[in-house]
């Protein structure tokens, strides 16, 4: 079983960085699954009433769901090339830092690099 990510496929920034994580996905550990989709066939009932389109979320592969900066910070560690930034990351303080910083970013994106029309819901 793989780990869930929720993103948002309308997003640039997001379906972008996206694409850059499933390169280094080397262990091929995570499946990627837009929130449009979620919305539409309510497959993931455990994500309902969650701000799906503020912030990426993760279902781990234990059941655990993850949301913003937690998110961010375990699909880095799952990444051997990004590993070690991921563990800076669970510093203390940096969970506080990281999730405001991952919020006010997260509440911007779509005025710095604008809206697809249509989700891309390619690989």
């Amino acid at each position: 079983m793989k780990h869930i990510v929720f993103y948002d496929a309308q997003c640039p920034f997001c379906y972008h960085v996206k694409k850059s994580v499933k390169r280094f996905d080397w262990n091929n550990r995570m499946k990627w699954v837009s929130v449009q989709e979620v919305k539409e066939n309510g497959e993931y009932p455990y994500l309902e009433g969650k701000p799906i389109l503020e912030e990426i979320h993760l279902l781990t592969k234990e059941g655990r769901v993850l949301e913003g900066f937690k998110s961010i910070r375990f699909i880095l560690l799952q990444l051997p090339v990004f590993s070690l930034l991921a563990l800076y990351l669970y510093l203390p303080g940096m969970e506080m830092m990281g999730a405001r910083f991952y919020k006010w970013f997260s509440a911007r994106r779509y005025q710095w690099f604008g809206q697809y029309e249509k989700p891309r819901l390619d690989s």
